[in-house]
């Protein structure tokens, strides 16, 4: 191996991979170049290289105590493993571990009473990794610290079980859900958008029908100064909530607040809201206009009446602010600095456009910001706390009305570059990279996503800190976590600052600590967890998914066997979600009707028209496919079906999906609100931005009108007799 390679290797980066047809692809050297540069090692020369990677091999045995050490709460022993030079083994160590709940527990050990598992020379000193065996301390995110020779080292400890809350524990039946993108919904309170308000009327109206479970698009924030800005899988962190969701009329001061109502009543302001709700598509700048001018004068109203009054309901955002602490302040001085320099140079999209000073978190004129504008600062935690109160409203109406999950949530691979998160965090980012996916059949370039990698040594060397945050965030009022790209817990792709993403490079990340992570957050939370495990899903990867209790994620368009033929319900596994569709594929309508393949067509997404032409073909032989899996578990009867050509929709070809998978011993059913109306258009086109309104259809009907649907009418009755609530 060269030197690059040889540090490649260390560092953990894949030399190759197996692509989607089987085929091997083998690193790009100047991708792996331009990565560990990015990741900041020195590559001026060999002697160089070759240092750094000797470097990180020796990390492990001149350490005393790692960093963070992962403790298996079901163990027999709870372990660690410490490094020792072989000179010291005659001395005691004195260790202490101060507990999550703040005991101490201390004790004094003699080196020469641990058990040896491994020696190394290095430099002709030889270091031997010993085990200590710990007392057993509950579940938890902990401190070990121990003494040698007057030497202090100190690490996370975290002990974790291994596997999840599984959906058994929610509910002794197999349940079903919604799938909604919040933004889409419309209801008559609309103002151009849906809101928490929205989703509160959903999972009502939903729960009087056996539905168990409202699953929604991932409501990270984004940029409340730049509502241009709207994939819900970029944000600017994957902690707290996106402000534009806020349903306004809800805010406790609403009413109250004269200023407010005197614009809200306005003729002009109705029209607005009329015009913005009549749209097919969101107009996102719009809207935050609408909303954000009246928030502004709510929070100046609160000031007024409650916080220098110091009231109960003063005292309920003091709390929220002061629990979810330096977090949340990190972010709303993020979107006031954010806020202040664009209003200077509208095109400063992010931090990296700030003066380089303002780039530090923690430098002096960042300080000094935060307390001249310690109001602005209070404006964006006021808008936090109204979102994380209404969206908690949300949860507890699931529970009141006995809705075993209640909300899904959906948390994304990753942060924008620009945003928040890496903002506070740079050094545990790899900046100028971004996560992706290799080439596939749907994205045959490959896809760059934009985001920000994470240092994965940063990561554990944190305890996790980062993950364990957006999990907290995203189950705090969560039934259910889906965790988007699962697979890139185990391995990311990441592309290369400058390089195509079909010249992406995979690097190992440590699965099996993430997991027990997922898995103690899942438990603290009684959340269960969906993996998003599509895609090229490496060798054993679902056998450890299950191990730990994660829920696979089934799409019926791919579930086939490799002669085309649809899987049969009995086949899929029950420890797995099941759907027709996601908001990255076409509608079942849409699938049906050709639509997802005459959109590509006019986009120009395949490489070459011969492949095009040979999807169109295809679709014809899975239709037929289709239909005799349908008929074959009989749901559809050959009077019932569809016009093949052309391919026309029809409702009893609806039903008759919802209704095969609804058979599947899998223990969740999601459903998609744009399959359960029978729409064609879908959500997303993975590869376009502008080119088409992704995140931005709204739906036809209100919420109000849904379950007048002939298409709603037949899911319900299809799911109460499938899946019955039990």
């Amino acid at each position: 191996m060269t030197p690059l390679q040889q540090l490649a290797d260390v560092v953990g980066f894949h030399p190759s991979y197996k692509d989607c047809y089987g085929n091997m692809v083998h690193a790009n050297q100047q991708a792996l170049q331009s990565l560990l540069q990015a990741m900041g090692y020195d590559l001026h020369s060999d002697d160089a290289i070759l240092a750094s990677a000797q470097e990180l091999k020796n990390k492990a045995w001149l350490t005393l105590l790692p960093a963070m050490s992962m403790v298996k709460s079901e163990a027999a022993q709870h372990t660690v493993t410490l490094s020792v030079a072989a000179q010291d083994l005659e001395q005691s160590i004195q260790w202490q571990i101060t507990l999550e709940s703040g005991e101490v527990l201390t004790a004094e050990q003699s080196l020469q009473e641990l058990v040896k598992v491994d020696e190394q020379d290095i430099d002709g000193v030889l270091y031997q990794k010993l085990t200590l065996v710990l007392p057993h301390v509950e579940e938890g995110y902990h401190q070990l610290s121990i003494e040698l020779d007057g030497l202090n080292c100190a690490g996370h400890l975290i002990v974790a079980p291994k596997t999840c809350y599984s959906p058994n524990e929610a509910a002794d039946y197999r349940m079903w859900g919604l799938a909604a993108q919040l933004y889409s919904l419309k209801s008559a309170n609309s103002w151009g958008i849906g809101d928490f308000g929205d989703l509160k009327t959903l999972v009502e109206q939903s729960a009087k029908r056996g539905v168990t479970a409202i699953g929604l698009n991932p409501l990270h924030p984004l940029y409340p100064n730049n509502p241009g800005h709207i994939s819900p899988y970029s944000p600017t962190s994957r902690c707290f909530l996106n402000t534009l969701y806020i349903d306004v009329t809800s805010v406790p001061n609403f009413t109250s607040c004269q200023s407010a109502q005197d614009i809200v009543n306005s003729d002009d302001f109705q029209q607005q809201v009329v015009q913005a709700n009549s749209q097919e598509f969101i107009d996102y700048p719009h809207a935050a206009h609408l909303k954000y001018q009246v928030l502004e004068l709510l929070y100046q109203d609160f000031i007024a009446e409650h916080i220098a009054k110091s009231s109960d309901t003063g005292a309920e955002y003091q709390a929220f602010c002061d629990e979810m602490g330096d977090d949340l302040f990190e972010l709303a001085t993020f979107d006031a600095l954010y806020e202040h320099f664009r209003k200077i140079d509208s095109n400063a999209y992010g931090w990296k456009k700030w003066p380089i000073e303002f780039q530090d978190p923690h430098s002096p004129e960042v300080e000094q910001f935060k307390l001249e504008h310690a109001e602005r600062i209070g404006y964006f935690q006021f808008l936090q706390w109204q979102a994380d109160t209404q969206i908690g409203m949300a949860a507890s109406t699931a529970k009141a009305n006995d809705m075993p999950v209640g909300l899904y949530m959906d948390l994304a691979v990753g942060c924008d570059g620009s945003g928040a998160e890496v903002w506070a965090d740079k050094h545990s980012y790899v900046s100028g990279a971004a996560v992706g996916a290799p080439p596939d059949a749907m994205n045959t370039l490959g896809q760059d996503w934009g985001l920000t990698p994470i240092n994965p040594v940063a990561l554990q060397e944190q305890g996790y800190m980062p993950l364990v945050k957006a999990l907290r965030s995203n189950m705090r009022h969560a039934g259910a976590l889906r965790i988007d790209h699962v697979l890139g817990l185990m391995r990311q792709y990441w592309v290369a600052p400058g390089m195509g993403a079909h010249e992406g490079i995979y690097i190992t990340f440590p699965l099996d600590e993430i997991f027990r992570i997922i898995a103690l957050e899942s438990r603290r939370n009684q959340c269960v967890v969906i993996g998003e495990d599509l895609g090229n899903v490496p060798d054993g990867f679902g056998e450890i998914m299950a191990e730990s209790g994660l829920l696979s994620y089934k799409v019926l368009f791919f579930e086939r066997w490799d002669s085309g033929l649809f899987f049969r319900p009995q086949i899929y596994p029950e420890q797995s979600m099941v759907t027709v569709s996601t908001h990255d594929l076409s509608t079942m309508s849409g699938w049906w009707t050709g639509n997802d393949l005459k959109w590509r067509q006019e986009l120009n997404l395949y490489p070459n028209e011969q492949m095009g032409q040979d999807e169109r073909n295809g679709r014809v032989t899975d239709r037929e496919q289709l239909l005799a899996a349908l008929e074959h578990e009989g749901v559809l009867h050959a009077d019932e079906f569809p016009s093949l050509t052309p391919a026309t929709m029809n409702n009893a070809l609806s039903r008759a999906v919802q209704a095969f998978l609804a058979k599947a011993p899998s223990r969740i059913l999601l459903v998609p609100l744009e399959d359960a109306l029978g729409l064609k258009e879908q959500v997303n086109i993975p590869g376009t931005i502008d080119e088409h309104p992704n995140w931005r259809r709204r739906m036809p009907i209100t919420i109000e009108d849904f379950w007048q649907h002939i298409d709603m009418h037949n899911l319900v009755d299809v799911m109460n007799q499938e899946r019955p609530k039990g």
